[in-house]
């Protein structure tokens, strides 16, 4: 049996891959280390937090002597590590907090796992996800690529950037094992809703209006996050330690196109005359330093573990939007302030 210290797991990607290593490796021991913040929802590992070989510890990366006592309580052999603050919007906002958790808690993560294990690697690994927006932005043609440079364009993606060396620095100072992924933009159920899926499902739904920056010709590549669970999982058992794998979803859409294909879908299951949803699309002021296309390479990933994405976007699209629309009650549950304190005090350590 291993124990495998997942960070972030009560977050959306994180709570699809928990799910995943519970139900795939009944005889490793999953250990889930959230804070609970604004965008951290128990709720969404209900189904598995009864299992024998799942707990639920509450607590922040930014408390080192924290870490250190859970890591001496525990013994990890392995950790991956997802706790993020992600939303750009809120990093423009106030980008301290992006860099306590996202360069401190990273940091502090990595001296935990090299204290705890006292430099014998044997059988360790420490797995840390990050984003295709530490690169910065393409223009109409090309890919990011594994060695693509890094050009930062926000503070999230500087935090997060920063974030990526200093994991690269631990392996070649002190020879910590670790693998590296840049993902696309996900989307699927459970993702909180200030992000672009669900926001613009939940708006259409209430028939408010569906903001959208700029012309809306922006680009993203959209991943379906059980295929970037499946992903993880992979690079985490098979990866080469040092290395980093790009994953990609292959699907590419501007965001006025992304838009305009959830109202077709969204008019279509709420039993509305198609271009209903449609004429709510308003163009709001551009956010500041958006980037113009990100695109992953996912073929490195692809040739040298054998992973592909499952799941196109228009399969991908009606299964997000009937979920949503089938647990509108789960978007108002999450959204509640009062509804997020008191998991807060429910979930400590379970």
């Amino acid at each position: 049996m291993a124990n495998i210290l997942v960070t972030g797991g009560a977050g959306f990607i994180g709570s699809h891959l928990i799910r995943l290593l519970v139900q795939k490796y009944p005889t490793d021991h999953i250990f889930n280390l959230d804070a609970l913040t604004y965008a951290g929802n128990a709720e969404n590992l209900k189904d598995v937090e009864s299992k024998p070989n799942y707990t639920f510890i509450k607590g922040d990366i930014t408390d080192f002597a924290f870490l250190e006592s859970v890591f001496a309580k525990h013994h990890f052999s392995g950790v991956i590590h997802l706790a993020a603050e992600s939303h750009v919007d809120r990093s423009i906002a106030n980008p301290m907090a992006f860099i306590l958790t996202n360069v401190v808690g990273t940091v502090n993560l990595l001296n935990a796992a090299k204290n705890a294990w006292q430099n014998d690697f044997t059988g360790k690994r420490f797995y840390h996800v990050s984003t295709d927006e530490v690169y910065g932005s393409l223009g109409a043609e090309g890919f990011f690529v594994e060695d693509t440079a890094y050009d930062p364009r926000s503070p999230y993606s500087a935090s997060k950037a920063s974030s990526d060396h200093f994991v690269r620095a631990w392996h070649h100072t002190y020879g910590l094992p670790v693998v590296l992924s840049n993902c696309s933009n996900n989307y699927g159920p459970y993702q909180f809703p200030e992000k672009l899926l669900p926001l613009m499902i939940n708006n259409i739904h209430h028939g408010k209006p569906l903001p959208v920056y700029g012309d809306g010709s922006n680009v993203r590549d959209w991943l379906w996050v059980e295929d970037h669970a499946a992903a993880i999982e992979l690079i985490y058992r098979e990866g080469k330690n040092g290395e980093t794998y790009n994953i990609g979803g292959n699907n590419e859409w501007s965001n006025i196109d992304l838009v305009r294909k959830l109202c077709e879908i969204c008019d279509e299951a709420l039993g509305r005359p198609a271009g209903t949803s449609e004429q709510t699309i308003t163009f709001v002021t551009d956010r500041p330093g958006h980037d113009h296309r990100y695109a992953i390479d996912a073929s490195k990933l692809e040739n040298e573990l054998k992973w592909a994405p499952s799941v196109q976007v228009d399969e991908g699209l009606r299964r997000t939007v009937q979920w949503y629309l089938n647990n509108s009650e789960w978007l108002e549950r999450v959204t509640s302030g009062a509804y997020r304190e008191y998991y807060k005090e429910q979930y400590q350590e379970r």
